[in-house]
């Protein structure tokens, strides 16, 4: 947007503190090649519109936003004069990307000196080539540090989670490897009960009635009811004296496994009455081996199934083999979060889950969310450790008005007032030497706010800190020209 057109007056622009140790020649050149404007109240310039001036305040007040979803949040409001924005980084050239990283109105009729972005920068390299150097140094080179510690904290996460998961995996699969044994054991045990069986003197009726107990036992261990501790104890009391009563040695031993599998005395009566009393023994033994195998092998199916589902959530928080940009269901991702995270939690932190399952799926960068929640998460864990009590993390979505809210709740120590403006900062953190880089909520700013359009807020006190995200529920195709979060 342009004002009007004023006179420039070398003397106006010299008496500004940005200007003031310039010679009359030099101002004479800046009043030539820049010019002075007036603009009536209202917008200047528009964050993300091309960088093409750099402005002055000579006189009036202005006003700086920053654009938070779909709204602009006022960052700064003066009246002092010579202060500056625009295209400051013009003399960075096509390094960067010369775009308004704000929005500028004036509430007041002011003026501004207006320099182009093209004579801003040409200057800059002519009369300050050293100050140039610089700044392109302290620029790029703050750009490089914060890409290089962020690899560093996103390879500790990951390192943190290969941990995690290393252990989850482990549980699992140990299970399953101490069933595969017992199952071998079990079987090879089964055969020489079958063989001393075929050897007795069954008639075809027994066997037939013996093996249909058989087929019918291993059916009744996948319905098998779930017992309280109460209940199990009292049948495992009645199964043991069926067996003393029946001279049927360990029954000690038999009864918990035969109460795990849904039997009781009723079926062992079937049993029994299919077989005489010489080879009953033989036929429960036979029977117990039966349902052993059958709760193995359950045991085995159930191990595996946890691998799988620790596998799958891995590669759901990793999104490998996913487009960047999708449609996503947001309690997926902060499940398969809170899963490769669960070994931070330990037995001190308990989760809770508040879903409001009638959320839509949302256009989103997962992957990215993902580290959202992982930063969240890890810093609440951190907070909640700290106190040295068991702590409730609580996590929580829903609706608001046309937006997704997604809050993390801790009863950490919460966060000291005299750091609540400064918790966004780059490299800055709380954590102990060595544990944190300052940098987890800078990336999670800017990945919510810059590259979803969304915002990132906090409420806190001691014993309950609040962090709310909140995404748009539609979202415009992504922009490719979006910076990437480091």
């Amino acid at each position: 947007m342009s004002g009007r057109p004023m006179p420039c007056s070398p003397q106006e622009i010299g008496a500004l503190f940005l200007f003031e140790k310039l010679t009359a020649e030099q101002l004479g050149r800046l009043c030539a090649e820049g010019r002075v404007e007036g603009f009536d109240p209202g917008p200047v310039y528009a964050e993300g519109d091309p960088a093409g001036c750099f402005y002055v305040l000579l006189e009036g007040t202005v006003v700086l936003s920053r654009r938070v979803g779909g709204d602009d949040v006022e960052v700064s409001r003066t009246s002092r004069r010579g202060v500056y924005a625009g295209a400051m980084q013009a003399y960075l050239g096509d390094r960067v990307r010369q775009v308004y990283n704000n929005s500028l109105r004036v509430t007041v009729p002011s003026r501004f000196f207006v320099l182009p972005a093209d004579t801003f920068a040409s200057i800059m390299r002519e009369w300050f080539p050293m100050a140039v150097h610089l700044l392109e140094g302290l620029f790029f080179g703050s750009k490089s540090t914060q890409r290089a510690i962020g690899q560093r904290e996103r390879l500790l996460a990951l390192g943190s989670l290969s941990a995690g998961l290393t252990h989850e995996l482990n549980n699992p699969a140990a299970a399953a490897v101490r069933a595969t044994a017992a199952l071998r054991e079990r079987v090879g045990r089964m055969r020489h009960k079958l063989s001393i069986i075929s050897a007795g003197t069954y008639d075809r009726e027994t066997l037939a009635n013996l093996i249909d107990i058989q087929e019918r036992t291993a059916e009744r261990v996948a319905k098998a009811p779930v017992l309280s501790p109460l209940e199990a104890s009292d049948r495992e009391d009645a199964l043991c004296d069926w067996l003393d009563d029946h001279g049927i040695p360990d029954g000690w031993r038999i009864a918990p496994t035969f109460v795990q599998a849904g039997l009781d005395r009723d079926w062992l009566d079937q049993v029994a009455a299919a077989v005489d009393e010489a080879t009953l023994p033989s036929a429960v033994g036979w029977l117990s081996y039966t349902v052993e195998t059958e709760l193995l092998m359950d045991e085995i199916e159930d191990s595996t199934s946890r691998v799988s589902h620790l596998v799958d959530a891995a590669k759901q928080y990793s999104q490998l083999d996913r487009a960047p940009f999708q449609v996503a269901d947001v309690h997926e991702l902060l499940d398969s979060t809170l899963l490769m995270l669960s070994g931070k939690f330990g037995q001190r932190i308990r989760v809770v889950k508040e879903y409001d399952r009638t959320l839509p799926r949302i256009p989103a960068y997962p992957a990215e969310l993902n580290q959202v929640w992982t930063n969240l998460i890890d810093n609440a864990v951190a907070a909640m450790n700290g106190t040295g009590a068991e702590g409730t993390l609580t996590v929580r979505t829903a609706r608001d008005h046309d937006r997704l809210l997604v809050e993390f709740g801790d009863t950490g120590t919460g966060i000291p007032p005299e750091v609540r403006d400064r918790v966004f900062d780059p490299f800055f953190t709380t954590k102990p030497v060595g544990e944190g880089t300052g940098l987890g909520l800078d990336i999670s700013w800017r990945i919510v706010v810059n590259k979803h359009h969304g915002s990132l807020r906090f409420e806190s006190e001691p014993g309950d800190t609040r962090f709310q995200v909140l995404l748009p529920l539609t979202a415009a195709p992504p922009d490719e020209t979006t910076e990437e979060p480091v």
